[in-house]
């Protein structure tokens, strides 16, 4: 049996997964925390992924390794390849401000011809700009910016490379073009510091103790890898963020800046739509009440569809899609009825997945299939109330760390030097079913209407 190693750097810990080159079944596994917050030292990755594959039993034994990270996050290294600051991560939106000037200063079309997406605070390109203007010092020590894929890729491998997936979320690389816009970066930035260089799917990146890195990419294209994602399929990942995605073979050029048209792990398109608030809007809940998950889930079932009238707008640490990074959560239709903890249980449960669905709509598309994944898609209610939300059935693959599988698949492929991924052994899949209450996502709409007004930007 060969042996391969994939790895997801997440915004909240390290987890690697061994997996059959082959077949893709799960040998082992293991995991190691990152520390908590928006801006983290790059060095925190590194002794996480030194604790992980120990956790998981080593990796004296893999034939190839992959790894995916966050998305956006700007690490910026010295003239000696040392890090200059701590790193900003996707979900920091003090550059709230700097994208929309920068967005101002083009206009949302424009940004969407020239790299497929509308820069928002996530996107590095709008971290550059804050760090010019708020830390001069900073920026003009910088030499090189990379990614937090990219950054743990160098690590290993002593050479800074990227792939056309994680590039494609800087606000400074072109899916259409596949290559690096420094006109954008210079005007953004004021300089033109050095870039990763853009690997092939299936290019080596390079070798750690003797093992060869396939090139690694941003964990949403590694979730469409993971899950065995093909065209039709929309993908809907409940985790830290909430995303949207799927495969395409054109690129995506949403001037509304809504999807962001990035590029896959395999040579395609990925556009996606990403929300700030996912799965920590059901902790907030139950932390709220002072319940578990479980209960939390076991509450939302006994009250009625929509709640008596109850809506939670769940905008709790700003939001990306709708772009309101300064926007905060919100309790609608609150009267005595529903002063319950069921009735709050619920109106988490609907608003966290009328979210979601606002996002698959703005896709414009009409899947084959709708798969729910990520940590939130283990929630009882979640799976329950999913299909009535989305008005359709809902297939949910069975748990399982599908950005790391992912990686480990881009190492498969790397061994294997064919021309698509290897097929791996499908999980099992769970389908839901219920009917729909559009009710439900009207009401939504009703209260959401008017933050949707307030978004900003030209």
């Amino acid at each position: 049996m060969t042996l391969v190693a994939g790895v997801d750097s997440s915004t909240q810990s390290c987890k690697v997964v061994v997996r059959d080159a082959g077949t893709g079944a799960l040998v082992r596994e293991g995991a190691a925390p990152h520390p908590p917050g928006t801006e983290v030292a790059p060095a925190a990755w590194r002794t996480a992924f030194e604790r992980a594959p120990a956790a998981a039993g080593g990796l004296a034994d893999v034939a190839a390794i992959g790894i995916a990270a966050q998305q956006h996050g700007m690490v910026c290294l010295d003239e000696h390849g040392e890090v200059v600051r701590d790193a900003l991560l996707w979900n920091d939106t003090r550059s709230a401000g700097a994208a929309a000037a920068l967005v101002a200063e083009h206009g949302r079309a424009w940004w969407a011809e020239a790299v497929g997406s509308v820069p928002v605070a996530s996107f590095t390109v709008t971290k550059l700009r804050w760090l010019a203007e708020h830390e001069p010092d900073n920026a003009r020590r910088t030499a090189a910016v990379c990614l937090p894929h990219d950054w743990l890729t160098s690590r290993l491998t002593g050479a800074l490379t990227t792939d056309r997936g994680d590039a494609s979320g800087t606000g400074y690389w072109s899916p259409a073009t596949g290559e690096y816009r420094h006109d954008i970066l210079r005007n953004a930035f004021g300089a033109t510091p050095d870039l990763p260089r853009v690997l092939a799917p299936r290019e080596q990146a390079g070798e750690w103790n003797g093992i060869p890195v396939a090139p690694g990419t941003g964990d949403n294209m590694a979730a469409m890898l993971g899950v065995g994602g093909r065209p039709g399929d929309v993908v809907i990942s409940i985790g830290t963020s909430g995303t949207a995605f799927a495969v395409a073979e054109t690129p995506a050029a949403d001037p509304s800046g809504k999807v962001a048209g990035f590029a896959d792990a395999t040579g395609r398109h990925l556009p996606l739509v990403c929300t700030l608030n996912a799965a920590r809007v059901l902790d907030a809940t139950a932390a709220m009440l002072g319940v578990s998950l479980d209960r939390l889930s076991d509450l939302a079932l006994t009250a009625p569809p929509g709640a008596d009238g109850l809506v939670l707008l769940p905008y709790l640490e700003g939001e990306r899609t709708p772009d309101l990074p300064d926007a905060t959560g919100s309790l609608h239709g609150l009267r005595l009825s529903t002063s319950t903890p069921a009735h709050l249980a619920r109106a988490a449960v609907e608003g966290l997945l009328c979210h979601l669905a606002d996002a698959v709509d703005a896709l414009g598309l009409a899947p084959t299939r709708l798969l729910l994944i990520g940590g939130g898609a283990r929630s009882k209610a979640v799976r329950h109330l999913a299909p009535a939300i989305f008005g359709r059935p809902v297939l949910i693959p069975e748990p399982a760390e599908y950005v790391a599988t992912g990686a480990a698949r881009q190492a498969a492929w790397l061994l294997a030097n064919t021309p698509e991924p290897p097929e791996w052994t499908p999980t099992a899949q769970a389908a839901y079913e219920a009917a729909p209450t559009p009710h439900v996502r009207a009401r939504y709409a009703a209260v959401s209407g008017p933050f949707l007004s307030a978004e900003v930007g030209p």
